[in-house]
């Protein structure tokens, strides 16, 4: 089943060889990764817009078949920009011109399936705490999000290839902690270490926490993007509350 999930797997070059392989058809891993990764922001988008999470889930079902049978995804330009970009300009398009039209005959008609984790979806739409932020907004946000999601997914896959499973579930809560909020003594408790090895602990992963993030973005841009543009707009979005 296809739903939005923190299981490991593998990472490509870039999201966009994703794109590539699914728009030429060589890889139904492709779009079933795409679908895995991007389709809650989409999700979010789509009932902020004022649609039902049946109504939402059917939409983000059909907008992901429609990417591949309609041949959309060919249309998809790494050259010109950000795939964020691409993807709500597309699934917007969508809503405009295709999902009126074909809704009663989506419901009742054979399509391929993609299976979505709308109970998931819906806890997680409702214990957003911007709940009031347009669909646009809420959008960037949930994409930010996601990036996240993704970096700490990479992250807990290094520890546990090299057998640090265990100290990452320690460490991860430091991540995201405020400045001067680490207590570096318990950390060194609960790891049976110094607090000085603690520390160098923490500052290595906070480190390639923040370059596997680096990482993520770039596979969502163009070439020579300017990265810290993105960064900078994402760390918004995710400020964003109200």
């Amino acid at each position: 089943m296809l739903a939005y999930t923190t299981s490991r797997r593998e990472f490509p070059h870039t999201r966009w060889s994703l794109v590539q392989a699914a728009s030429a058809g060589q890889s139904a891993a492709a779009l079933e990764e795409l679908c895995s990764a991007y389709w809650y922001p989409l999700y979010a988008y789509v009932r902020r817009c004022g649609y039902s999470a049946h109504d939402a889930q059917d939409l983000a079902q059909a907008f992901f078949c429609e990417l591949l049978e309609k041949g959309w995804l060919g249309m998809a330009d790494r050259d010109r920009g950000k795939l964020r970009t691409f993807l709500i300009v597309a699934v917007r398009n969508f809503m405009a011109k295709e999902w009126r039209r074909q809704s009663a005959q989506r419901r009742g008609g054979a399509r391929t399936h993609i299976p979505v984790d709308t109970v998931f979806a819906e806890s997680r739409y409702a214990a957003d705490p911007a709940a009031s932020l347009p669909a646009e907004r809420t959008y960037d946000r949930q994409w930010a999000l996601t990036l996240l999601d993704l970096t700490l997914e990479r992250l807990r896959a290094e520890h546990e290839d090299g057998s640090r499973a265990g100290s990452f579930e320690q460490l991860k809560g430091c991540l995201m902690a405020a400045r001067g909020a680490t207590d570096y003594a318990a950390i060194a408790r609960d790891l049976g270490t110094t607090e000085a090895t603690a520390r160098v602990a923490v500052h290595r992963l906070r480190k390639r926490f923040r370059a596997i993030y680096r990482e993520e973005i770039s596979r969502t841009l163009k070439d020579g993007a300017d990265i810290e543009a993105e960064l900078r707009h994402l760390a918004a979005a995710l400020a964003d509350s109200d």
